[in-house]
């Protein structure tokens, strides 16, 4: 099996939408580790009621929260402890997309953090970037913490208003390869998702070669 997680340099950076994305243009699973809050209209219902093909299953959470909190502390309210080596890959014969929750040091307990399950689940990563004052900061340390660990990089997606000044600069240091640029969306149903993918399938098709 094969597979990306998608996370991102902060919450609200898209990472949901990039998913839905990815999964529609690759045909691929979708699995949602944990969801903290919102749980009448989680990341994976939204996913699903966006995507068109018939080959995408989406998979149930392993952790669903009720509080939308860090999910440590969300976890803490439940009374229950995340634990990253209960979080198992889920099976599947399709290329999978996993999604995170906000970045890379959202703390899932007291030891783990988000980059500690990416590093436990032996996944390449797909890095959403969206542009806000600090972001280049942002996303900077986000690529420097990832490699400290040796975690794969697939990529760089930006989300969100343009800013080519920002772009080039995060490209110049980092040398990664920016698959695709999403412009801000107002309407998201399944004929925007699916148009968007149509659009980047050329950019994104090599996920599909990566090894994990």
């Amino acid at each position: 099996m094969k597979g990306i997680f998608v996370t991102g340099i902060g919450t609200d950076v898209g990472k949901t939408i990039v998913s839905a994305i990815l999964t529609e243009v690759l045909e691929a699973d979708y699995w949602k580790p944990i969801q903290a809050g919102d749980l009448e209209n989680t990341d994976s219902m939204k996913v699903q009621s966006w995507i068109s093909n018939a080959k995408t299953h989406i998979h149930p959470e392993a952790y669903r929260l009720r509080t939308p909190m860090s999910p440590h502390a969300a976890a803490g309210i439940d009374g229950v402890e995340i634990d990253i080596h209960q979080i198992n890959l889920v099976t599947t014969d399709n290329f999978l997309v996993v999604e995170g929750a906000g970045g890379l040091l959202v703390p899932l307990n007291n030891k783990d953090c988000i980059i500690d399950l990416i590093q436990y689940l032996q996944l390449p990563v797909v890095l959403v970037s969206k542009h806000y004052l600090g972001s280049i900061n942002h996303t900077l340390l986000s690529i420097e913490a990832l490699q400290h660990r040796n975690i794969p990089i697939a990529g760089l997606i930006f989300n969100g208003e343009t800013h080519p000044e920002n772009e080039r600069i995060i490209e110049q240091k980092t040398k990664l390869k920016i698959l695709f640029k999403l412009q801000s969306l107002t309407n998201l149903d399944k004929v925007t998702i699916k148009d968007i993918a149509k659009k980047v399938k050329p950019l994104v098709q090599s996920l599909h070669s990566i090894d994990m």
